[in-house]
């Protein structure tokens, strides 16, 4: 039914948590809190098998420096400005908790800043549990499972409240004047040349829907010019900022000869595939 579908569509939307800004305001690209927590996690645990994340939140450092996007931005983007990462985490008595919270930091920013490339500005840690051994890690993992996938709920009505976008697939791009969106058989060649960039793991559409990895618009006022958005996977160990950015290049490229006017281009990271996922 079509209630169905949409109340489907809608807790989608929700576990994906806010749109992050990946780099500044020129780099045109973006990343599911849902992805860049997923990468964080793994991350964490091969640096320090020992610990264990409870929640993490990214969110902006100070919303009232952050800047709009030089592109069009997806519905609900967060503008771009640095971020402030949030995680508790559970250890072992083994380590002095300031030692294994001074580790765990390095990993986060390094996994963060380093492969995926969010302008972090700090990484705040909570200890909220001593774990008496690797049995007690595994309940751990556990009990933090259903509060992980709360926070991705609950962050992602916080990135609606503050992101940029209007929340809807028809909502008028950045700037002045109306634009049509469009699904053709060019679209199926700007995506035979993302996939061809290195890094790129998979198209991976979830937002708006599955129908389209690129979506096309033109704008038809008085400031002609053709908008596509890439949803892609990128493969992990990757940086996915330089990911992003060969992506737009490639788009770029291959749209400009047809194009009505200036082309630009924005890239959303919905996934981060460990190595050996094989591709759909």
């Amino acid at each position: 039914m079509a209630a169905d579908r949409l109340t489907q569509a809608v807790r989608q939307q929700l576990g994906l948590g806010r749109l992050l800004p990946l780099g500044g305001a020129a780099d045109g690209a973006w990343i599911t809190e849902h992805a860049a927590v997923g990468a964080l996690r793994r991350a964490a645990s091969a640096a320090l098998p020992g610990v264990r994340l409870g929640t993490v939140r990214l969110a902006l450092a100070d919303p009232a420096t952050a800047v709009p996007a030089a592109v069009p931005a997806p519905p609900s983007a967060l503008p771009a400005g640095p971020l402030r990462l949030t995680a508790d985490f559970a250890a072992t008595v083994d380590e002095p908790l300031p030692a294994v919270a001074g580790r765990l930091r390095a990993a986060l920013w390094s996994a963060g800043a380093e492969t995926l490339g969010l302008d972090l500005d700090a990484v705040d840690l909570r200890a909220t549990a001593l774990l008496d051994g690797p049995e007690a890690v595994g309940t751990a993992e556990a009990v933090t499972a259903p509060e992980r996938q709360a926070d991705a709920e609950s962050g992602a009505e916080a990135g609606t409240e503050a992101g940029t976008g209007s929340g809807t697939e028809a909502g008028t791009e950045a700037g002045t004047g109306s634009a049509t969106e469009s699904g053709t058989e060019d679209d199926g060649s700007a995506a035979r040349v993302v996939r061809a960039v290195p890094g790129v793991a998979r198209l991976a559409p979830v937002l708006g829907g599955p129908a389209h990895a690129v979506r096309t618009r033109d704008r038809t006022d008085e400031e002609p010019g053709r908008h596509r958005q890439v949803q892609i996977a990128v493969t992990e160990g990757r940086c996915a900022l330089d990911v992003t950015a060969a992506v737009r290049e490639a788009v770029a490229v291959a749209t400009a000869d047809d194009a009505p006017g200036p082309v630009t281009v924005a890239v959303v990271v919905t996934a981060v595939d460990p190595v050996g996922r094989t591709a759909h």
